[in-house]
């Protein structure tokens, strides 16, 4: 997810799509703790989409 993308997002968009992140967030590190996470790369994926969303969210609330 680009940040451009995410510009053109409202902030009731950038809410849901960063508590949707968090849930898959929970569910992977909920995975890794017993062994069952195959792809290790999307933890790092949906933590920078997260911070993303937050930092766009900040840009907009200036």
């Amino acid at each position: 997810m680009k940040a451009s993308e995410l510009r053109t997002k409202s902030e009731a968009e950038l809410l849901q799509e960063m508590n949707l992140l968090k849930d898959e967030l929970f569910n992977l590190r909920f995975k890794q703790a017993t062994g069952q996470l195959e792809d290790t790369a999307r933890l790092k994926t949906v933590k920078k989409d997260i911070a993303r969303i937050k930092t766009v969210l900040g840009e907009m609330n200036k």
